[in-house]
């Protein structure tokens, strides 16, 4: 059968950086994997930042929509089912930052998916600088999002950071949506893998690719209609000194609803163009040469003629 890992983590948590070293340790094992981008989005950027892994042990599908939670359902057991007798060893799924993980066990146990494909890890990426000011339905997200972890990998630590603490407060969002008393639904000397990623190890590596999942149960929370829903923004100009402008006020500005993180390709000129991949703690700038000319914006509850009114000047099509 079939190993199938899903990677989750709230928004900018770092899941496709992880990805790109832990695909890059499983072909060196002599497995053959496919990573799937999962995303409820019209665009998936993940899935070109991961375009330099394709090769004979690797491939790259995608999934997207934007019409529903049953249709993106139905598509991803479809991927699942026309993959069925590929020849892969292993398949890694990247979801959507905001994603309901009771797709993923759902889908697995339908027929005949469950013949050919086994869970084999859940493994959950946790943004060390944002876990304490996560608030409201971004805090249920967090804690829905990684509570089925076999392992947790704590991302973008900094200098002087008390890991511990951060290990803590994981646990306490657990415990208050009734998973475990404090600090006990993860084991803080078992559970985490606190190292930048070109830190790791062979063991490191093995430990994940074995660390299975566990049960949660949980009470579960409705998400209201377009409460997380994603803006896109097309074939976007602006200097990357405006970008970063613009993206630190929207960052702040309340106006513009709770904005999680922006990321996209952008030109910046005549013949220059930049990745760029923000959250309110940290802005990645880095230039590319890529096809795409888009700029997503995601969020909670956006504001989004205020946020197009202020991108219009900038790009040719603002969001619908």
């Amino acid at each position: 059968m079939v190993k199938i890992d899903l990677i989750t983590g709230f928004l900018g948590s770092g899941k496709t950086t992880f990805i790109r070293e832990y695909a890059k340790y499983l072909v060196s094992q002599g497995e053959r994997i496919c990573i799937i981008e999962n995303d409820y989005g019209a665009v998936n950027i993940d899935m070109v930042l991961l375009q330099d892994l394709f090769g004979e042990n690797c491939n790259l599908e995608m999934i997207v929509g934007g019409d529903g939670q049953e249709a993106h359902r139905r598509r991803f057991r479809t991927k699942l089912i026309s993959m069925g007798m590929s020849g892969y060893t292993r398949v890694i799924i990247e979801p959507s930052g905001i994603y309901d993980v009771d797709e993923f066990f759902d889908v697995l146990y339908d027929e005949p998916l469950d013949r050919w494909y086994e869970i084999g890890n859940v493994i959950s990426i946790v943004d060390a600088s944002s876990v304490s000011s996560l608030e409201g339905m971004s805090r249920y997200l967090f804690m829905s999002e990684i509570a089925h972890a076999g392992k947790i990998v704590v991302s973008k630590i900094s200098d002087g950071m008390d890991v511990p603490e951060v290990i803590s407060n994981v646990n306490s969002i657990m415990s208050e949506f009734g998973l475990g008393k404090e600090n006990s639904w993860f084991d803080p000397s078992k559970d985490f893998i606190t190292k930048h990623y070109d830190e790791f190890t062979e063991t490191d590596f093995k430990s994940l690719a074995g660390c299975g999942y566990r049960h949660a149960s949980y009470v579960k929370l409705p998400l209201e209609d377009k409460q997380f829903t994603p803006l896109f923004y097309f074939d976007v100009e602006i200097s990357e000194d405006n970008l970063r402008k613009i993206a630190e006020s929207l960052f702040k500005d309340t106006n513009a609803g709770k904005v999680i993180r922006i990321k996209g390709f952008v030109k910046t000129g005549d013949n220059s163009q930049i990745e760029f991949n923000a959250t309110e703690n940290e802005m990645k700038i880095a230039p590319v040469v890529s096809s795409r000319n888009v700029l997503i914006i995601i969020g909670e509850a956006l504001n989004k003629e205020y946020i197009n009114s202020i991108l219009k000047d900038y790009c040719k099509v603002v969001s619908l």
